[in-house]
């Protein structure tokens, strides 16, 4: 039987799929953090040239790669809010916003632990570094700029324009090493193929499937909030048992 996926578009059937979803999500994550750290911190060799140093990889890279696709999955809902002025795909740019910025901050907290041994310094305005930290400052752009409207409506509609201008920092993060002379190394993983320990390998991929179900259940977690404070006054929201309690 055919699965009619677009009536989940309303707030009122997804806030009840959102709810059932969010275990699966969580304990697949907290499950494959356990197995990727293991890998990483215990089975995985030691770097040739970076020593123990390396293993922030482990959660630099997938913590950077997640702020870089969450802004972009937030700006698209945000831009389809804006164009087909939707409900829930305004409150899903909204509920990921937070989340993103939780993992930009992680990349330059772990890059700055990672480059005090190899470069000498916490801190460099390299480009990669630079525009990861203006992510960052996107991110909280989004969720101030956000908060300091009452009307939400008014309030998606100006996020959504400051996440969508703002998207054309993400392609300068990645190319960053190619199109300048920086100090941060290039991708260690290529189409081409890697050097990479196959340990590496595996670690790298669990924790960055982790880190991407740990964003789903977040995100999901945190638009039902969103849900609720929005259709507070609706009929459907106060029959929900929980609301009822």
């Amino acid at each position: 039987m055919a699965i009619n996926w677009f009536k989940y578009s309303a707030p009122t059937n997804f806030y009840g799929l959102a709810g059932k979803m969010i275990p699966w999500f969580a304990f697949s994550a907290a499950v494959l953090f356990a197995i990727g750290l293991y890998i990483g911190f215990v089975v995985a060799p030691v770097d040739a040239q970076q020593g123990e140093f390396y293993r922030i990889i482990f959660i630099h890279v997938p913590s950077s790669i997640l702020s870089m696709f969450l802004y972009l999955v937030m700006a698209g809902y945000a831009a389809l809010g804006l164009i087909f002025n939707t409900r829930l795909s305004a409150m899903m740019a909204t509920a990921i916003a937070p989340t993103g910025a939780l993992f930009a901050f992680i990349s330059l907290w772990t890059g700055a632990l990672w480059g005090k041994p190899m470069w000498g310094a916490w801190w460099v305005w390299d480009a990669r570094l630079t525009s990861e930290l203006i992510l960052l400052f996107l991110y909280l752009g989004y969720i101030a700029l956000h908060a300091s409207i009452d009307d939400p409506r008014r309030a998606d509609r100006a996020a959504a324009l400051l996440s969508i201008v703002g998207s054309v920092n993400v392609p300068i993060i990645y190319f960053s090493v190619k199109w300048w002379n920086t100090l941060h190394q290039g991708s260690s993983i290529k189409f081409t193929g890697t050097s990479m320990h196959i340990a590496m390998q595996q670690a790298m991929f669990t924790v960055l499937v982790a880190c991407w179900l740990y964003a789903i259940a977040v995100v999901l977690a945190r638009v039902r909030s969103i849900i609720l404070e929005r259709e507070r006054n609706t009929t459907w929201i106060g029959e929900l048992p929980e609301v009822r309690s």
